[in-house]
């Protein structure tokens, strides 16, 4: 995936204000419903840390991954002024890096399935880390929903040296992904109607192996 984009932006999109701040805070509340002080995180894209640092009271531990530089230099900042302990930052391009398997109670991933060129195994390696019984926190943006230029930018995307390659597909296509993947969806939010889907989904407490 390429970072160029993120690592140019990096500063402009860290001052900028959240767009839908009652909905980000919304989405903050529904998981923290699934934390428990003992629980081992996995966020990925975690960007300039904020999500991390919101539940990182609430948690033992969260790895925080992201493969931009200049994000997770912002990052690294906010984690060092909030005086957070409890969350490993590391640059890291999650489709190449090992996960272990029934490594984490929580993983994490928001803004990020659409930019994967192969979400499917994605999710299958996010399924497999989950211990039994955790759950999969994301939300997306579903581009095939949206109005205007999105077709067109997104196939531009895969040429463009800037920008990773946009993925296009819709709410239900992803809800079907995430129930192939072996996931249980456990709650569905669509914050304003909007094209972005928030999922938390379960990994089953006996899951076959």
């Amino acid at each position: 995936m390429s970072t160029l984009l993120f690592d140019l932006t990096a500063k402009s999109y860290a001052k900028a204000p959240i767009r839908d701040q009652a909905s980000y805070e919304k989405k903050l509340e529904i998981t923290r419903t699934y934390l428990r002080p003992d629980m081992r995180v996995l966020e990925i894209g975690c960007g300039t840390g904020s999500t991390a640092i919101a539940h990182a009271p609430y948690v033992a531990h969260i790895d925080a991954y992201d493969a931009s530089g200049k994000l997770l230099e912002i990052a690294q900042s906010r984690v060092q002024e909030a005086g957070v302990t409890n969350i490993a930052l590391k640059k890291v391009d999650v489709t190449r890096v090992a996960l272990p398997d029934d490594g984490y109670d929580v993983v994490m991933a928001h803004s990020v399935l659409h930019l994967l060129a192969d979400k499917e195994t994605m999710l299958a390696r996010i399924y497999r880390t989950l211990k039994p019984g955790g759950v999969f926190v994301s939300s997306t943006v579903c581009l095939d929903e949206m109005k205007g230029g999105w077709k067109l930018f997104a196939q531009a995307s895969r040429v463009l040296p800037l920008t990773p390659a946009i993925r296009l597909f819709g709410k239900d296509h992803l809800r079907r992904s995430m129930t192939d993947a072996g996931f249980r969806i456990d709650h569905d939010w669509a914050p304003n109607d909007e094209a972005v889907l928030f999922l938390v989904a379960k990994k089953p407490e006996a899951a076959a192996a």
